[in-house]
């Protein structure tokens, strides 16, 4: 197994990030926040979605509104909300960005086994939303675990992901999973 700190494993590692358009690297192999002023603003949006499995009659309980913490769903709506407006103080090398625009859903899962969150970021800025999303649909299943816990301490949290993005340098992109012009 390779030695990490190994100065010539470091640059090698560095030059097949800078290659493979992984930034975070500079040549000599160290940590830094991209540079992203000289990129046009444009349009962006990026959509991810995660599942929290759970006992069915715990999701009787948050459907019926009779959760023993109240209206866990509005909850876990606020917080996943309020965590991708905070994305840039979770994530080190992550940028602040204004977004314009975020949407937050959750569904039961068609089997009747646990919910679907799904997180839709929006700005128009030099730099994309993914990790809003990704941190809005992470966040809002952590709150929902906690707020469910002590009816089922054996949940799941699983499948989180990058459903699509649009816009930017790199254009459109969709999860190889996916169906074209399928919803996640």
């Amino acid at each position: 197994m390779p030695v990490l700190n190994d100065a010539s494993l470091l640059h090698e590692a560095a030059a097949w990030m800078n290659d493979s358009a992984l930034s975070h690297l500079n040549a000599q192999g160290e940590v830094h926040m991209v540079e992203v002023g000289h990129r046009a603003a444009t349009e962006r949006k990026a959509t991810a979605e995660g599942w929290i499995r759970l006992r069915p009659e715990v999701l009787q309980l948050v459907l019926q509104g009779r959760a023993p913490k109240g209206d866990v769903l509005a909850v876990a709506r606020v917080a996943a909300i309020q965590a991708a407006k905070r994305t840039w103080e979770l994530v080190p090398l992550c940028h602040p960005i204004a977004l314009t625009g975020l949407e937050v859903v959750i569904d039961p899962a068609p089997a009747g086994d646990g919910l679907r969150v799904e997180a839709s970021a929006c700005t128009v800025g030099p730099t994309g939303v993914e990790m809003e999303a990704l941190t809005a649909v992470q966040v809002g299943l952590l709150t929902l675990y906690d707020m469910l816990k002590s009816a089922d301490p054996a949940m799941t949290i699983e499948g989180v992901r990058l459903l699509r993005k649009q816009g930017g340098r790199h254009g459109d992109w969709q999860h190889p999973g996916l169906e074209a012009g399928a919803d996640g």
